[in-house]
């Protein structure tokens, strides 16, 4: 199909400025290159990262920003260099849309840590110099390099948040070798959390969620939790002393760092997927008694995105949804700090 020449104006949804609530707005979307695809955009998983950006809360924005990195939709354009993608597939856009592509980590497949900095879905700059818009919108035009396949035993709806959620707690569990054997636990059930317990499960090993309270338990042990217990009660702390081989935060508040490495085996690993504001204290004793790793992870490389995603296929693992309407995403903002979403907001693109 012969790519547009021109510039093309996309409904979407924006925030005008740091804090300010999102508003209905237009946007440019560059014209469709060689090995662009133009993508309409069916569903778009709401982050707790989109709130921190559109907030300034890990610091200042580029505004108006459109935010949005968990982009489900079906390829309607394709560049004349396009081989990966032909019009009518079911694909996916992450947290990036680009990168260096030159440098070692891009070439062994880690774009996400591109020592020139990759190319964020939204609020950062395209190697154009313009910025970039996510989500939160009708269509998007991104290069076929950082697009993914949605396999056919995912309905979009559900996969959505897999381009964020899914891969931020599939990379490193799969990076430390979680399978039959090992002990995992997950701190937060929410919605990267909630990604965490399926996939450990589906990997085979043995599940604890350590959450604030038992509120969302029967959810946790329906998902694939072997265990639930509530890091409010300091038993907590003191039973599962030394069990787990691999601790995944996934919550976006600081954490008593030396009670949570104490869960850990000898040699076992705390590994941070959640980015909370404020800085965090540690006692380097206890990383060093122990042999222990304290670890941080940022969602994944493309070839890994689709692993992912066949991963989550396989397994028939979709993420838990409340599918909303565009005129709900202030509100659904508010829930999301109130922790009141089951587990993962997801516009529905055709309301934008």
């Amino acid at each position: 199909m012969t790519a547009q020449t021109s510039t093309t104006t996309v409904s979407a949804y924006a925030a005008p400025s740091a804090k300010a609530p999102l508003e209905r707005t237009t946007i440019p979307r560059r014209p469709v290159g060689a090995s662009d695809v133009l993508i309409d955009i069916k569903y778009a998983g709401i982050c707790h990262s989109d709130i921190h950006q559109a907030r300034d809360g890990w610091g200042e924005g580029i505004f108006p920003m459109v935010p949005g990195h968990e982009i489900a939709g079906v390829v309607t354009e394709v560049g004349s260099a396009v081989t990966k993608f032909a019009v009518g597939d079911r694909v996916g856009v992450g947290c990036m849309v680009d990168s260096c592509r030159e440098c070692d980590n891009c070439k062994a497949g880690l774009e996400q840590y591109c020592v020139k900095g990759n190319v964020p879905t939204y609020n950062g700059l395209g190697k154009d110099g313009e910025p970039t818009y996510g989500g939160y919108s009708s269509h998007v035009v991104v290069d076929e390099a950082f697009t993914v396949r949605i396999p056919d035993g995912l309905s979009l709806d559900v996969a959505a948040p897999l381009l964020c959620a899914g891969i931020t707690t599939y990379s490193p569990l799969h990076r430390w070798n979680v399978g039959p054997g090992k002990k995992v636990a997950v701190v937060g059930l929410g919605g990267l959390g909630h990604m965490g317990v399926k996939i450990a499960h589906a990997m085979g090993a043995e599940v604890t969620v350590l959450s604030q309270s038992l509120r969302k338990k029967d959810d946790g042990l329906k998902m694939g939790a072997d265990h639930y217990y509530a890091t409010s009660d300091e038993a907590t702390f003191e039973q599962l002393a030394g069990s787990f081989d691999v601790i995944l935060s996934t919550v976006s508040a600081p954490l008593p760092l030396d009670k949570y490495l104490g869960l850990l085996r000898s040699e076992g690993a705390f590994v941070n997927v959640g980015a909370p504001e404020e800085p965090v204290s540690l006692n380097l004793f206890s990383v060093i008694g122990g042999g222990k790793t304290l670890a941080g992870s940022m969602i994944g490389g493309i070839q890994e995105t689709q692993e992912m995603l066949d991963f989550c296929a396989e397994h028939g693992l979709g993420s838990e949804i409340e599918l909303i309407d565009a005129d709900q995403i202030n509100e659904a903002y508010e829930r999301v700090l109130a922790s009141d979403v089951r587990y993962r907001f997801v516009i529905d693109a055709a309301t934008i």
